[in-house]
């Protein structure tokens, strides 16, 4: 019998990191100046949903987001085997 687990929707997780980021009025490339990325490409993957923030520099995109963590993860539930 399977079970449920929760899990990270990176899609709507990259969603909600774009949304937030034009509500709070920032640019891709005020962001990038904080996290001090040599090009922009982390970036976009975040709001892409092909990758996530790492825990240090989630909890930094929260304070300059001025939301919550949960706020910006979004969780979908899988069923496993």
């Amino acid at each position: 019998m399977g079970m449920t687990i929760p899990t990270v929707d990176m899609t709507t997780t990259g969603e909600n990191i774009l949304r937030l980021r034009k509500r709070a009025g920032l640019s891709v490339v005020d962001l990038n100046k904080v996290f001090g990325f040599t090009n922009l490409n982390a970036i976009y993957k975040w709001q892409n949903g092909k990758c996530m923030p790492t825990i240090d520099n989630l909890i930094i995109l929260a304070d300059l987001l001025n939301v919550t963590v949960d706020e910006i993860i979004a969780r979908k539930t899988i069923t496993t085997i």
